[in-house]
């Protein structure tokens, strides 16, 4: 796979210039002790968006897993497969190829725990880094484009890194930018969310790293990291991924082999899709057929009644 890099402009320079690597301990911010002040003060959902960095154009399993700057509408399955599919391979080679530290996380990570590859279903991708590892993105690598090229030649892709302004606090904050950054896909506006760790409180729990969605590990948990394969290619996963899958999703994700419309087939080692959730992925293709047919059609009408108005309007001015 082949890359090339080249930096967005950015007006003002790095968000991140006055960034430090090691972790905020509390009580030193000034943006944390404000947005926590904000979240205590009981903002209305409003002025919460408002506070928001990365935005997606809806909520809930579909809508809420795209980024609403590239949103251009729900995609096929399919094309949700092959999205994914080479972003989670671009990502991992390019941190690899730039010797960035980075590993598979939360729904990802467990997709590799049953074949090394994502869950049919999901959503999104999860990534997590170290804080350290976050601020040299923020500094280095923040909104450049980087393009991608598949061995063989035949899929030719662009992502956009973003970091969060506020990925530089490491407290939760108001709750509105606990993704710290993202790596995704221009087409669509599919994404990789990326989490920073951090040693948050080194004096009061050292060794406990954290994320803003009060994840949390010990180092042991985490390092030394493990090499592996996932979709295809070189991934990291931490070191005791099986109790960090435990005490996330408890034992049962880990045997119980039907879930979201999908079985577990021992024999091709691969979720696959059953036939009550053909039927329904049918369905719901044709109904959002219909509802882009309907929009079409309102869009028509609406283009029609302005081009009779103009025409009307016209009309009057040479009377």
């Amino acid at each position: 796979m082949k890359f090339s890099i080249y930096a967005a402009a950015i007006a003002g320079g790095s968000l991140f210039a006055s960034t430090v690597a090691s972790p905020v301990r509390p009580g030193r911010s000034g943006l944390q002790r404000t947005a926590t002040k904000m979240e205590a003060r009981g903002l209305s959902k409003e002025e919460k968006e408002r506070l928001k960095y990365f935005h997606e154009p809806g909520e809930g399993d579909v809508m809420g897993h795209y980024d609403a700057r590239y949103f251009k509408g729900v995609v096929a399955d399919d094309e949700r497969t092959d999205t994914q599919l080479h972003m989670i391979r671009a990502y991992l080679d390019f941190f690899r190829q730039e010797g960035l530290d980075t590993w598979i996380a939360h729904g990802t990570l467990l997709g590799w725990w049953w074949n090394g590859r994502r869950l049919p279903w999901d959503w999104d991708m999860d990534t997590q880094v170290s804080g350290a590892t976050l601020a040299f993105l923020g500094e280095r690598y923040n909104q450049t484009h980087h393009k991608y090229v598949s061995d063989d030649g035949s899929v030719k892709r662009e992502y956009l890194l973003d970091v969060n302004p506020m990925a530089r606090e490491r407290e939760r904050g108001d709750g509105m930018n606990i993704i710290d950054a993202r790596w995704i896909d221009l087409r669509n506006g599919l994404f990789i969310d990326i989490t920073g760790l951090s040693e948050t409180h080194p004096d009061t729990a050292p060794g406990v790293w954290s994320c803003k969605n009060y994840h949390r590990y010990h180092t042991s948990d985490l390092y030394p990291m493990r090499e592996t394969v996932f979709e295809g290619v070189i991934a990291k996963v931490p070191y005791s991924y099986d109790k960090i899958l435990i005490q996330e999703y408890q034992e049962k994700a880990l045997v119980v082999t039907e879930f979201q419309g999908h079985a577990w087939d021992p024999n091709r080692k691969e979720w696959l899709k059953t036939a009550e959730q053909i039927e329904k992925d049918r369905q719901d293709a044709e109904k959002r057929k219909q509802e882009e047919e309907e929009r079409r059609k309102k869009e028509e009408k609406k283009k029609e009644e302005e081009q009779k108005k103009s025409a009307a309007e016209e009309g009057e001015g040479d009377r």
